[in-house]
């Protein structure tokens, strides 16, 4: 994240509080995945703020190549993987399911793809101009397919979604990643996060409406149950 090392645990004990309270929303186990998404955005957070911290304080040092593989292994590794497959898990549509399912195969063979970067090339985090910038020595031949991939399987996904307001959320999404492209090009790993977490927050309100949405249905259909008996 940028800034420092306070504004990393701030920022990643206010999204996991988000994150345990949007958990506390879900009405259906298929909900539980994609509810946990802010929480982890947080733990991601927490660890990118111990990084900073090694990184500024020599005391610290033995801490560095620990949080910066848990930084990376939730961003490369994790993320692909997670969101198609928690949109997928919560999706009722036939015909949306089968995209999800494609969508769900490229993030599992990119995050192979990064698992293996990480376990046979370095990597080089640094501070530069209030940010974390995580240099590697990944193929670059492969570097731009392996984003565009990244882009599909994190953020299509969400536009393929019929739950009610999940499209806001890949919008949002988007934009932070053409902000962050455009602006932070360097640090394009660390800011993206920091703003994806901080978007996941809109997990809570969908989820929080979808709630309210089917405690109304359920009443609706309860009170026209009640109406047929005594009719």
């Amino acid at each position: 994240m940028c800034f420092s090392p306070a504004a990393s645990f701030l920022g990643g004990l206010l999204i996991s509080g988000v994150g345990i309270a949007t958990v506390k929303k879900i009405y259906k186990p298929s909900q539980i995945v994609f509810a946990s998404i802010p929480l982890f955005f947080g733990i991601q957070q927490i660890a990118e703020g111990a990084l900073w911290l090694s990184l500024q304080n020599p005391e610290y040092l033995y801490i560095q190549k620990y949080v910066t593989y848990i930084f990376l292994i939730m961003a490369d590794v994790l993320w692909p993987m997670m969101i198609p497959f928690s949109v997928l898990f919560m999706e009722e549509n036939r015909k949306r399911k089968k995209v999800l399912i494609v969508l769900l195969a490229i993030g599992i063979v990119l995050s192979m793809y990064y698992s293996y970067c990480l376990l046979f090339f370095n990597v080089n985090p640094q501070i530069m101009n209030y940010h974390i910038q995580y240099n590697s020595d990944f193929p670059k031949s492969l570097a731009m397919v392996a984003f565009i991939f990244y882009l599909i399987a994190t953020i299509t996904p969400l536009f393929v979604s019929s739950i009610k307001r999940v499209h806001l959320l890949g919008v949002l999404m988007f934009l932070s990643c053409l902000v962050t492209a455009i602006f932070f090009t360097q640090y394009l790993t660390s800011v993206w996060c920091f703003f994806a977490a901080l978007i996941s927050g809109v997990i809570y309100w969908i989820l929080r409406d979808s709630k309210i949405q089917f405690n109304f249905e359920k009443l609706t259909l309860l009170k026209s149950k009640i109406k047929t008996i005594t009719n």
